[in-house]
């Protein structure tokens, strides 16, 4: 993947702010620390800065924090020897061994363990590491951006964050406003994720109805950009037409739309997200992965979804 494919929309003044910041971030190799709520576009934000660095062509590789069990978010980002703990049958990398001369980055990095955050500041402050169950001294040449949508201050003030190692991640950070705060960035999101999508739903004359577009724009957008690219996605899902039309997005959007008394129109979340899981799978034919990945939801919380609703 080159520069030329990392696309950062920066349409609003504040996504330009941050867009002037990411510049001059760049050509450094210092620890960065990117913050903003889930879905705003971090993980994104970091490989534009990684793809404009000095590091382009070094690898780019990344560790879901979350996700993961500590323990194997330790063998993840160390590497371990042959032996080392049951199952360790051969050496292996870590990241950070396999990311030198480029980018690493930890997602979510809130959910490290106490331990794991005691390990990360030694790495930080002395740029050395060792593979779990090994005794050679590696040496770590890779950028370390960490994001998190947590707020890392009130962590380190209710002991759940080290404070020592939040300083070391603090030495440069962006904060990534919320789509709403930005909304001149919804309808060029809007284009560049259909433009994204619609080549993969054969749907390449695929184009937005100007009223739909005003739905777009109406809608607060808690799950920010990654919520309006499952939107558009619906929308190629149900709109049959070259034309994406109002009709084909998820309910809880077009319920948005304000009318002539200024208000949004008032019925239940749960009516609202009954109904387009309903439809979702209609459209879908009931596959279950296909449905969760349109909605942006697991297949677990779907299949949970639909026995609460009855939808079966």
């Amino acid at each position: 993947m080159t520069a030329a494919n990392i696309v950062w929309v920066a349409a609003d003044p504040d996504s330009r702010a941050v867009l002037d910041v990411a510049e001059k971030l760049a050509p450094t190799a210092t620890t960065l620390l990117i913050t903003g709520e889930s879905g705003t576009g971090k993980d994104q934000l970091a490989r534009w800065i990684h793809e404009r660095g000095p590091r382009r062509e070094a690898p780019f590789l990344k560790i879901d924090c979350a996700s993961l069990p500590s323990e194997l978010v330790e063998s993840e980002l160390f590497g371990h020897e042959r032996g080392a703990f049951t199952g360790a049958v051969a050496r292996k990398p870590g990241r950070l061994e396999m990311a030198q001369g480029g980018s690493i980055v930890l997602d979510e990095v809130a959910a490290l363990s106490p331990a794991m955050q005691a390990k990360l500041l030694r790495v930080l402050e002395e740029r050395t590491f060792e593979r779990l169950g090994g005794t050679e001294t590696l040496h770590m040449d890779a950028r370390l951006m960490a994001l998190t949508n947590a707020d890392l201050s009130a962590a380190v003030a209710s002991g759940r964050f080290r404070e020592d190692l939040f300083f070391r991640l603090n030495v440069l950070a962006i904060s990534v406003p919320p789509l709403r705060e930005r909304p001149a960035d919804i309808a060029p999101l809007a284009v560049h994720f259909l433009a994204r999508l619609a080549s993969v739903h054969g749907r390449a004359d695929a184009t937005l109805d100007p009223a739909a577009l005003a739905i777009l724009e109406s809608y607060a957008w808690p799950g920010n950009a990654r919520e309006l690219k499952n939107a558009i996605e619906h929308a190629l899902v149900f709109g049959k037409d070259s034309v994406l039309r109002a009709e084909n997005f998820p309910e809880i959007v077009r319920a948005a739309k304000k009318g002539p008394g200024g208000e949004a129109a008032l019925r239940s979340l749960e009516d609202i997200e009954r109904e387009t899981i309903q439809a979702t799978l209609e459209a879908t034919h009931f596959k279950i992965s296909r449905a969760a990945e349109v909605l942006g939801i697991s297949r677990k919380t779907l299949l949970e979804k639909r026995k609460k609703y009855g939808l079966l």
